[in-house]
């Protein structure tokens, strides 16, 4: 969808290039040796004029303002009985974009669903290829917990049961208080910073967006 020179490009899916065109990254401050994140703020990703490149972006909200002709390859559509305007890419049947069409109540509503409900077990998310399912991530983030890795008994009963050899799945990952992690050694990343890295989720039938 966006023309690019690079020649990595192809190895890339779209929903990763775009994503590493557009995504907003964190900077940090550094004093000394350690990291502070007390002044740290957000910047695009950079083009050639330090910011990042939307010339390929589509702003409909300033199509709709100036009311005029429309850029090749965009279409509106109107629907009987809809009182808000709809539309679409003329070579992307299916899509279609409408201004407005959720009030401010609205998004935050499924904002919060997004981060509380959606990721919530069976439903997959970016992070369960590496951590498997994990539930409350929201709830653990609130309560600065952090996700570390541990033994799963039950598993490791049945191995020693069914005599497995090599490699076993005995691993788990559950939150837990960061307090009570004091001078253990254990693999962890803290909710929230898992929650900054949460990309989608799928409802229904699942499927892996990282891959298209």
């Amino acid at each position: 969808m966006y023309g690019t020179s690079d020649p990595t490009a192809a190895e890339r899916t779209a929903f990763r290039r775009a994503e590493k065109q557009y995504k907003l990254y964190k900077t940090l401050n550094v004093k000394g040796r350690s990291r502070s994140r007390s002044r740290s703020g957000c910047r695009p990703s950079s083009g050639e004029g330090g910011g990042a490149d939307l010339s390929a972006v589509v702003d409909f909200h300033a199509l709709l303002a100036a009311d005029g002709e429309l850029p090749d390859g965009i279409g509106r559509r109107e629907c009987p009985g809809f009182d808000r305007p709809v539309f679409c890419f003329l070579d992307r049947p299916g899509f279609y974009f409408i201004p407005g069409a959720l009030s401010t109540e609205e998004q935050c509503c499924w904002i919060r669903e997004s981060l509380k409900t959606f990721p919530q077990p069976p439903n997959r998310t970016n992070l369960t290829a590496i951590y498997g399912s994990i539930s409350d991530l929201l709830i653990a983030a609130e309560n600065q917990q952090i996700l570390v890795e541990a033994e799963n008994p039950d598993i490791q009963e049945r191995n020693k049961q069914n005599n497995c050899g090599g490699k076993t799945e005995s691993k788990y990952f559950k939150f837990v208080d960061s307090e009570s992690q004091k001078g253990e050694e254990h693999r962890s990343n803290a909710a929230t910073t898992l929650v900054r890295k949460l990309r989608w989720s799928t409802l229904g039938l699942q499927f892996d967006w990282s891959k298209i």
